[in-house]
């Protein structure tokens, strides 16, 4: 029997090569610019000084009457009081006088014994330690007080990106092939 010539198919596979690298980032971001000022705390202090009062009137109306007016008002007073005062004498004198009949009434007695010169008002005022009067006036100092201020300005910066891309080769490391090996004819014939 004969042998039956045999087709050799040969097929070879296709190669595909892919050669990546991956792409890279990178990022950078700048510092913010801040700018700053600053504006100091004020003091305002303002202080009086006290107010020192002396008042000596007492004092001076009981050394030589004070003023003319509270002098003259004084003894006006006073002259009004000697004069109710002698009148009221007067009429104890009359009224002794008219009981001439009775032992010490007598014109002598009655007029003589009353010898006693009228006194002038005083027109000076009492003397005294406390006719001298001290105030002080003391005010609290005035403080005003405005706080430091700050101002800041911030001014910030995007980020800067940057993307390179990888590498992609694609290629064909082998390609595909189908061969075909006929018999030898010849031999069979």
């Amino acid at each position: 029997m004969l042998a039956q010539p045999i087709l050799q198919i040969r097929q070879t596979p296709g190669r595909i090569h892919i050669d990546a690298d991956p792409g890279t980032f990178s990022i950078r971001q700048p510092k913010a610019d801040i700018s700053q000022r600053t504006e100091p705390a004020q003091w305002s202090i303002r202080y009086f000084r006290p107010e020192m009062r002396i008042d000596q009137s007492k004092a001076f109306a009981a050394y030589h009457g004070g003023n003319m007016i509270d002098m003259n008002s004084m003894i006006y007073s006073g002259i009004e009081q000697i004069f109710l005062q002698a009148i009221a004498r007067r009429v104890e004198q009359g009224n002794r006088m008219a009981e001439f009949f009775k032992p010490g009434n007598t014109i002598a007695e009655v007029y003589g014994s009353d010898t006693k010169a009228n006194s002038f008002p005083e027109f000076r005022g009492p003397a005294s330690m406390d006719n001298v009067d001290i105030t002080i006036q003391t005010r609290p100092p005035e403080i005003s007080f405005q706080p430091a201020e700050v101002n800041l300005q911030v001014e910030t910066h995007r980020p800067e990106i940057q993307y390179t891309r990888g590498k992609l080769d694609i290629y064909m490391k082998q390609y595909p092939a189908v061969q075909y090996t006929p018999p030898d004819l010849d031999t069979y014939m």
